[in-house]
């Protein structure tokens, strides 16, 4: 396996014990990633509990149009506001282990969300007409959801970018925790009997996002004295090369450092292709009482995905660790740490496709209503798709461990473009074309992720250092997806 060093990096002595506090602090790190892992799972189950009300308490019709609605909202946010999520985690950290003041970065990237945000407000009204009457079918309620949950979500994920920076791992969990909590319990008001109604569930979306901020302050009331939860990363070089607080942090551009972040927003992007055009799509051909339906069925996969986050998450360091680990040894137990999650992935789907022969309508009816018909080879497809898509995300992340992030995200990019293009042949029929779409376009990235880790091309610029502010990044985007 190529090495981009010489020597041992100071993460890679503390992995093989020369150097006691760089592996307490891989211990940290490791406990940091399994806390995230943990608040992630805990929130992506609330939120599917939120579209499983949803699904119980409204007719099909009103159901499709809120799943449209969010997967709109979903897109919209992750292809804007993760960026500044991503500098603002960066060069945070960054300046907090220099000692400098953190001001800068966060004014610069404030003006940027500001104006993003601003940007789609423009848009949005000028295209009121096709996103109210075409996309929301003329509801009025569901325009204005979605206008107001895109720019709050502009705060959310500023703070989401200033927590991950300053470390406050806690807060950053609780935020996102609050967010699925608040979306869920306006579905919660629906089912009990307090209100009625698709527009209050529809509100939980927009709530969401604002009632999580409350958060927010706690964090600013420390800010003169907290201290990140764990030691932070030194800079490139450490101190023995006259690094610390002695270092000067580079100035905050968005030209600086953006390539790696724009390759992880690319591959971000992708998977909500992957995860919401499907719907989208079809709500445009076919109506929103169809795009609820495949909603429901893409859940056997999206339910799986959000849950494996906690794996995805703490692949990445233990495989990035690896990789710069000079002692022998190193590159097998790569490979098999590679083949131990495959094995596992092919094991969980085969008990997936198991309990769809034995009862699969049956189960999806109990959690998403009786009000759709579900048939086994549909939701044996998508099992299927499920099973190629977690690989995929696997090698990914062995691929990201590798320095391979700009080969990675072309092959996402242009496996969704695929798979829109798939979907929009008009002689298949509509479900059919999601779910074998989704299936063969997964199993078409996962070969191709596959010879990607297999034949790496390493760029230095790329390759993720053990312990530092970039893997941090790489960790959040993952555990961010879903939530």
């Amino acid at each position: 396996m190529a090495r981009r060093e010489p020597e041992p990096s100071t993460a890679s002595r503390g992995a093989s014990g020369d150097d006691p506090g760089a592996a307490a602090s891989s211990i940290d790190y490791g406990k940091t990633a399994g806390f995230l892992s943990v608040g992630v799972g805990l929130t992506g189950i609330i939120t599917y509990a939120y579209f499983a009300i949803a699904a119980h308490v409204l007719g099909k019709h009103d159901y499709g149009q809120v799943a449209v609605l969010w997967s709109a909202v979903f897109i919209i946010v992750s292809t804007l506001y993760r960026p500044i999520d991503q500098l603002l985690s960066r060069h945070v950290s960054e300046r907090l282990a220099l000692g400098q003041p953190v001001g800068e970065p966060m004014r610069v990237a404030a003006r940027i969300q500001l104006g993003l945000a601003l940007a789609f407000a423009v848009l949005a009204l000028v295209l009121r007409g096709p996103l109210q009457d075409d996309l929301l079918e003329g509801n009025e309620t569901l325009y204005w959801v979605l206008f107001s949950s895109v720019l709050a979500y502009a705060a959310s994920y500023y703070a989401r970018g200033y927590l991950a920076g300053v470390r406050r791992f806690g807060l950053f969990s609780a935020l996102i925790l609050t967010e699925s909590i608040f979306r869920t319990s306006f579905a919660v008001v629906v089912a009990v009997g307090l209100f009625s109604g698709q527009s209050v569930v529809a509100l939980g979306i927009v709530a969401a996002p604002f009632l999580s901020l409350m958060v927010v302050p706690f964090a600013f009331s420390r800010r003169a004295e907290a201290q990140p939860d764990a030691d932070p990363p030194l800079p490139a070089g450490g101190a023995e090369d006259g690094g610390g607080s002695d270092a000067v942090a580079p100035a905050f551009t968005m030209a600086h450092g953006a390539g790696f972040a724009a390759a992880v927003l690319v591959i971000m992007f992708s998977e909500q292709v992957f995860l919401n055009a499907g719907p989208l799509l079809i709500r445009a051909t076919e109506g929103a009482a169809l795009a609820g339906f495949i909603f429901n069925v893409l859940m056997v996969a999206r339910a799986p995905l959000q849950l494996f986050q906690a794996v995805s998450t703490s692949l990445l360091p233990h495989l990035t660790n690896l990789h710069h680990r000079e002692d022998e040894g190193s590159g097998a137990e790569f490979q098999h740490s590679i083949r131990i999650v495959l094995g596992a992935i092919v094991a969980f789907t085969a008990v997936v496709a198991l309990a769809i022969l034995i009862a699969g309508p049956q189960l999806m009816q109990a959690a998403w209503s009786k009000k759709f018909s579900y048939e086994r080879i549909d939701l044996l497809i998508v099992a299927a798709g499920m099973g190629l898509y977690l690989a995929a995300v696997t090698l990914n992340q062995a691929a990201l461990a590798q320095g391979q992030v700009r080969r990675a995200s072309i092959r996402w990019i242009a496996c969704a473009a695929g798979f829109v293009g798939w979907n929009l042949l008009p002689w298949i029929e509509p479900v059919t074309r999601v779910e074998v779409g989704f299936t063969a376009t997964a199993a078409t990235l996962c070969g191709l992720l596959y010879l990607v880790y297999r034949r790496p091309v390493e760029r230095a610029e790329d390759v993720i250092d053990p312990g530092s502010t970039r893997e941090l990044e790489a960790q959040l985007a993952a555990a961010d997806e879903g939530t």
